[in-house]
Order: structure tokens, then C-alpha cells, then sequence
């Protein structure tokens, strides 16, 4: 099946003029657009966007100075790595994260019953690829799970770092906002249903990047399959492909994105809020035939052979209690989801694979 793109312009000018409960007023088209947003969640795991507000050159920005960033001597990036803070700010190298499925024997189970065709590719380890972690947005100044009192770390020799990484993820933010406002109408809630649960979330900018000469054979896998913990994922477009993610209906599927086009996934927390009506996406990035076409192409024009992706987990306020919203709430699974903080939700996620970090993905 074909993920449709779902254009973002017309609901972010409608939505200028209407207040948190105008639903009603929008235009039909919006809503029938809103409606597509909150089905394919439900149905994928994942949409593809355009938004106005974030373009290519916005991306193609980003991903230079990573790829600038990932090409860097080893000694020269471990200079950002911060272990005894537990990689919850700047480098995570290769071989430290572990994928879920590595160590959850429920989901080794759900592997075991899947049909041969659409299993992930086996794994050997931890992922190897590196990670830059970020925080974006403002954090709330009382709050019962208090983030290490660490300050942002930012390489020498990259005078643009700071600015480049805020403006691309506050960019993405506006994004997952304007979708979460929109899957809220489409399945039927108010508008900031989501959105308010957001503010002073620990949204992190976390981008990976997997060195494709040493890890270029088919069939390498930089990301297990796994779910992310937090509410939604955004990437910008990769320069190469190799995303795999598994449908509803455990049909597993290769994803394209169009050049200017955003790709948002599905985590562990909107299947809380909508009483596993949206479920958190699996998915997995591994070396593909179209991986190898596309460095076939990067030689040629002697361009970077580092897979950046531009990847930011937006997360539900630590604060906030994590529970089926609405009407969700008389969903026969929502049982399933008792309320609890999300802060105390994550902690509980990390403790599985006793990973003391704020890393989104498992």
C-alpha cells in the first residue's frame, strides 16, 4: 500500500482562526484531511507530511553539518560523549544502544508466531550507529522527575551548531503539533487534546548517524526492530533509504519519502492516550538494494557516506498522566492502560533494558 502525503498548509490556515473548541467552524475538506491523518496512524503507524514551515533546504542544512558532525576521527567525538550522564546529552557511539527485541521475550514471542516473509532482519547486537542527543523546548522548572542539571554540550569548530540544532527542531515540533491537532479532531477529541499534554514535554533532537563504508553490506541492520516509547517520532528525509515498519496487520513494508516531506511514527504513548486504538509502530533501518543504489550514487558525486537521520521523539509532559483520553476511555482495551505519569511510564520502559537514558527508541 501507498502512504499517502498529507499537506499540512490548509490546516495550519484554518487553525489560525479558530480557538481550541471551534472544531465545528473548520472547513469540510479540513476535516476530511484530519480525519486521513488520524486514520493512517491508526492503520500504519505512520505518515508522511508537508509542511510549509520546513522545507528541504531546511533539512539538507541539518543533515550537512551532521554528516560534517559523524565524519569527524572517533577521539574527536567521544570529546561529546557523556557516559556518567548516561548518554542523555551529546554522542552515544556505536555499539551502546540495544535494540528491545534483543532483550523482550514477549517480543521474541510475537517474532516467533510472524510469518517467515515479514520477520525483521536478525540481529547480532547493539545497533552500530552513533547518536547526538539535544534537547529542545523549554522544561518545567517544578517537576517530581528532574532532568540531570547537565548543560548542553556543543562541539568546537562548529560555530553554527547551536542555532542550526534549535531552528530544525523547534521546525519539527511546529510539525508533530499541527499533526497532533489534527489526529485529535480526526479521532474525535478536542483540538489541544494532545497538544496540551506537550508543553514542557523532554523533547529531544537525537540524529543517528551509521558509517556506511565500514557498514554498507546489505542486510546491516543500525536500528532493531522496536518501538519508540515516546508520543510521536518526526524524521526529515534521508539521503539513504532503509526503513522498514510493520503494518497493523503485521504486514512489514520498505517506506519512501518524498523529497520535502516529513515522516512521523507512531509511539508508546499516543497507544496510551487513545486506548490502543493508534498502536505504537514497529520498525527496524537496515542496509537495503535501494541503500546500496544510493552510495552507488553518493561515490559518483563524491558525497558523504554517513546515513544521517534527522530524528526527533516528541514526548507527552513528565508530569502529565498518561491515560485513555475522552471517549477512549470506554475502549475495551483501555484497561490495558491505567493511568500513570509519563515520566513513571518511561523510567519503567528504560528499566527494561536497564538503559538510564532519555533515548525514545527501543
Amino acid at each position: 500500500m501507498e502512504i499517502p502525503v498529507i499537506d499540512l498548509a490548509p490546516y495550519l490556515e484554518s487553525s489560525l482562526k479558530l480557538s481550541d473548541s471551534d472544531e465545528e467552524e473548520l472547513d469540510p475538506q479540513v476535516k476530511c484531511l484530519c480525519s486521513e491523518v488520524s486514520r493512517t496512524l491508526r492503520e500504519t503507524g505512520v505518515l508522511l507530511v508537508k509542511d510549509p514551515r520546513c522545507t528541504a533546504q531546511d533539512n539538507d542544512l541539518f543533515i550537512d553539518m551532521m554528516e560534517k558532525y559523524f565524519e569527524m576521527p572517533e577521539d574527536f567525538k567521544r570529546l561529546q560523549e557523556r557516559p556518567h550522564l548516561h548518554y542523555q546529552v551529546g554522542v552515544t557511539p556505536e555499539g551502546v544502544e540495544v535494540p528491545r527485541s534483543l532483550v523482550d521475550e514477549e517480543i521474541h514471542e510475537k517474532l516467533r508466531a510472524m510469518p517467515l516473509e515479514f520477520q525483521p532482519s536478525a540481529l547480532t547486537g547493539p545497533d552500530p550507529k552513533w547518536r547526538f542527543m539535544w534537547r529542545v523546548g523549554p522544561r518545567p522548572s517544578n517537576t517530581r522527575f528532574k532532568e540531570l542539571n547537565s548543560e548542553p554540550v556543543i562541539p568546537e569548530g562548529f560555530p553554527e551548531w547551536e542555532d542550526t540544532m534549535n531552528s530544525w527542531g523547534h521546525k519539527m515540533i511546529s510539525a508533530i503539533e499541527a499533526v497532533a491537532e489534527m489526529a485529535a479532531i480526526g479521532f474525535g477529541l478536542q483540538k489541544a487534546a494532545f497538544t496540551s499534554l506537550m508543553k514542557q514535554g523532554p523533547h529531544l533532537l537525537a540524529p543517528t548517524g551509521s558509517d556506511l563504508r565500514r557498514h554498507g553490506q546489505v542486510g546491516t541492520v543500525f536500528a532493531g526492530y522496536h518501538y519508540d516509547l515516546n508520543f510521536l517520532t518526526i524524521h526529515g528525509r534521508s539521503r539513504f533509504p532503509g526503513l522498514n515498519i510493520w503494518l497493523r496487520n503485521g504486514q512489514k513494508m520498505e517506506v519512501k519519502v518524498p523529497v520535502g516531506c516529513l515522516l512521523i511514527q507512531t509511539g508508546k504513548q499516543i497507544e496510551w492516550l487513545t486506548g490502543g486504538d493508534c498502536i505504537a509502530g514497529m520498525h527496524e533501518v537496515v542496509v537495503t538494494n535501494r541503500t546500496t543504489d544510493a552510495i552507488k550514487l553518493a561515490l559518483e558525486q563524491n558525497r558523504s557516506l554517513w546515513r544521517v537521520s534527522s530524528t526527533l521523539f516528541a514526548h507527552i509532559a513528565s508530569d502529565a498522566v498518561l491515560k485513555p483520553l475522552g471517549h477512549f476511555l470506554e475502549s475495551p482495551l483501555a484497561g490495558k492502560y491505567p493511568p500513570m505519569h509519563a515520566g513513571d511510564f518511561v523510567e519503567q520502559e528504560l528499566s527494561v533494558i536497564k538503559l538510564k537514558g532519555s533515548k525514545g527508541d527501543l
